[in-house]
């Protein structure tokens, strides 16, 4: 799910918390519940990685089969293969990376 993993401003890397309006935040925190990371990881480095503040207008954020998630996801084994087979059957790239991540 995140795009920068381990950079963040606490870590003192020069790297500045990403800024993102307080929807998009939102739904990168509800996206957690489908993260293979776990649950609190994934919020955790959430919390580390974004702040609230302007909309981030180059966030991809997308929805299908009523499921919103934003930037980019850290995708399992399993995922991956259910994305290439979903495009098989001729599911769109992007579609099928959100259902493939919410719903195996």
């Amino acid at each position: 799910m995140m795009a920068i993993p381990g950079a963040t401003a606490a870590a003192g890397d020069g790297m500045e918390r990403h800024e993102v309006s307080q929807e998009q935040y939102d739904t990168l925190i509800a996206q957690c519940r489908f993260s293979d990371l776990g649950k609190a990881k994934c919020r955790a480095a959430v919390k580390r990685m974004y702040r609230i503040g302007q909309a981030d207008l180059t966030l991809d954020c997308r929805t299908y089969s009523g499921i919103t998630v934003c930037g980019t996801l850290q995708l399992s084994k399993s995922e991956r293969s259910c994305i290439r087979h979903s495009e098989q059957e001729g599911i769109p790239f992007r579609r099928a990376e959100v259902e493939c991540y919410a719903l195996s």
